[in-house]
């Protein structure tokens, strides 16, 4: 194969069958698009260079520089798009929580900014976030930049409309599969997808994934999160259910061990959800059955994402003061506290407040008075053993409430007699009215 440019080697990636003895389906043929094998790496090859195509003559020119919101695969493409055209690029995030992903960016000469964030996401709804305000800014007509905007931009779900679903029908002899299966990031490659398949069979049934509010999987939104993507439509999933860290962590694992196949933790949910699914579904049928789960990038960048989570797998102990080790039992039974009693709380007995969310967030908006130990930083901590006096009383907070209780539930465990978990976060907190401050 002879190619003029690597951006001609973006696409036609093959649909690969996952043999049935992995998982088990006696009726239903499951199939895996590999998106990983396009030449950045990942699905984002597609929309990145979609996106930013259109705008690189004028951005050379006038040597603007190319700016998208990202932590994750899209500005890996971009970053080495831009590249190759002499156009510098720059991504914004609030947080990126994969360090061999900002290593990579920095590698490539991308320069990241990142900027206070009340959420882990873009959040358009909320006018004083900062990264809303910069959203608003990139978006402006007298823009100085290239901002190929993922979240909105149509070009995003066009790349998969113009290849990556008519490219699954043709693999299929030229009909759709009976079941989609796709987590939703910026949702541009599942509404894409999901129109061309519809276009060919209306029957075709959807299924959306979403990652576990207490979890965090790179390249998949809660379903919180989801709402705010401005190209996610509820109308395109027949079903939306979640998935979490740990399915993605045994699907990566059962992929490459099992069939060659070294996908990341989005590919790993993406099998396990599906398997989930279509087994309730499999013993019912008398017919065969096609499914289609997209594999969107590699497993290398994420060993840091294992090791936190799973260091069994990479050969090293699982530490008994670990939020891993938690029974779903133990968290339910973690105390919770809603705002008003919170409030009441903080104002009487004085507890430690102790926030999870990144610096950024914290940086934006928090309780007064309360001090940041970002999640991971707290989980190096409890390792060690209890790291707050049994003296004082603690509150926890983190964005949504899920991941405070799971800390709560340990740190009960481990012997801390009053530390409580603030239900529904600090967006609960910002709902109610509740006062917040800036640093």
């Amino acid at each position: 194969m002879r190619l003029d440019s690597i951006t001609d080697a973006i696409g036609d990636t093959p649909l690969v069958r996952v043999d049935p003895a992995v998982h088990g389906l006696r009726h239903i043929d499951l199939y895996a698009k590999l998106e990983m094998l396009n030449p950045f790496g990942s699905v984002k090859d597609r929309a990145a260079w979609n996106m930013v195509r259109p705008g690189l003559k004028a951005a050379a020119e006038g040597r603007h520089t190319v700016v998208e919101l990202s932590s994750g695969n899209t500005a890996k493409a971009l970053s080495l798009l831009a590249g190759m055209h002499g156009v510098s690029f720059k991504t914004v995030t609030n947080r990126i929580r994969i360090p061999e992903m900002r290593d990579l960016l920095l590698l490539l000469g991308a320069e990241v900014e990142e900027l206070p964030g009340q959420t882990e996401c873009l959040d358009p709804s909320s006018t004083d976030d900062p990264l809303t305000l910069f959203h608003q800014e990139l978006s402006g007509s007298d823009s100085p930049y290239v901002y190929t905007d993922q979240y909105y931009n149509a070009r995003n779900t066009e790349a998969h409309l113009t290849g990556t679903g008519p490219e699954i029908v043709a693999d299929l002899g030229g009909r759709a599969p009976d079941h989609f299966i796709a987590c939703v990031g910026t949702a541009g490659s599942s509404t894409g997808v999901a129109r061309v398949l519809r276009a060919h069979d209306p029957a075709v049934h959807v299924l959306g994934l979403v990652a576990h509010k207490a979890d965090f999987i790179p390249g998949i939104r809660t379903i919180d999160e989801v709402q705010g993507v401005g190209l996610f439509d509820p109308a395109t999933y027949d079903t939306i259910a979640t998935v979490t860290a740990d399915d993605a962590i045994e699907g990566m694992v059962t992929l490459a061990r099992r069939c060659g196949m070294p996908a990341g933790p989005t590919g790993g949910a993406a099998y396990s959800g599906a398997v989930r699914h279509l087994r309730a579904l499999d013993a019912e049928l008398t017919e065969r059955r096609t499914a289609v789960f997209i594999v969107c990038d590699r497993i290398e960048g994420y060993l840091s994402y294992v090791r936190r989570r799973r260091p069994d797998l990479l050969g090293r102990p699982v530490h008994r003061n670990s939020v891993a080790t938690l029974t779903d039992a133990e968290v339910a039974a973690a105390t919770g506290i809603d705002v008003a009693a919170a409030e009441r709380w903080i104002a009487e007995d004085r507890p430690l407040v102790v926030d999870l969310r990144s610096p950024f967030s914290y940086a934006a908006l928090h309780i007064a008075g309360s001090v940041n130990i970002v999640d991971e930083l707290c989980a190096e901590l409890i390792e060690g053993g209890l790291p707050f006096s049994k003296s004082r009383p603690v509150l926890l907070a983190c964005p949504v409430g899920e991941q405070s209780a799971r800390y709560a539930a340990l740190l009960t465990r481990m012997g801390h007699p009053d530390v409580r978990s603030l239900s529904g976060g600090i967006i609960a907190w910002r709902d109610a009215g509740a006062p917040l401050v800036r640093e």
